[in-house]
């Protein structure tokens, strides 16, 4: 069986859902081994960092933590289409999915899950991606992003792109 811890951060006037956030705000997934940096291939994180951008600001809400993650040997610890399955279930309601490495099969399955992969050249650290982000909402977001933005409530659909596929 895998396992899977939460941390969100929770108000303390309400106990807010992972699922509310701001108008507009994107929410995006930072694969990391050491929650300082993006740091991790996609099946192998030990943990992904979960947070809301907008142009102006980004807040993180929540730590996601597998205790079944790859070895990179090539060899998994659990087999077979769960340990993927599991991980894109615990990304659900995010937009973006940084990593530095993700295979076909699982890049698909993150797409059907609406979940847009981006791959990092290098490791990075966890404010230059939220920075680029934040520099991509600012400046002339590509079609596929504007069509999230729409989609998030961000920005208004036109009809140029409402229907463009990636």
């Amino acid at each position: 069986m895998i396992s899977i811890r939460r941390l969100s951060l929770v108000s303390d006037q309400s106990q807010r859902e992972i699922s509310d956030r701001p108008v507009g705000a994107l929410r995006i997934a930072i694969a990391t081994e050491d929650m300082k940096g993006l740091n991790a291939h996609f099946g192998s994180a030990k943990r992904f960092a979960i947070y809301d951008v907008t142009a102006h600001k980004s807040q993180f809400m929540e730590a996601i933590e597998f205790d079944d993650a790859s070895d990179e040997s090539g060899r998994h610890r659990t087999e077979g289409d769960g340990r993927i399955r599991s991980r894109v279930s615990a990304l659900k309601g995010c937009q973006l999915l940084f990593c530095l490495a993700i295979g076909g099969p699982s890049a698909a399955k993150v797409i059907s899950a609406k979940i847009h992969p981006i791959k990092a050249q290098q490791a990075v650290s966890m404010s230059q991606v939220l920075s680029s982000v934040q520099t991509m909402l600012q400046t002339a977001p590509p079609p596929w992003l504007r069509k999230m933005l729409a989609d998030a409530g961000a920005a208004k659909k036109r009809a140029d792109f409402e229907d463009e596929t990636e």
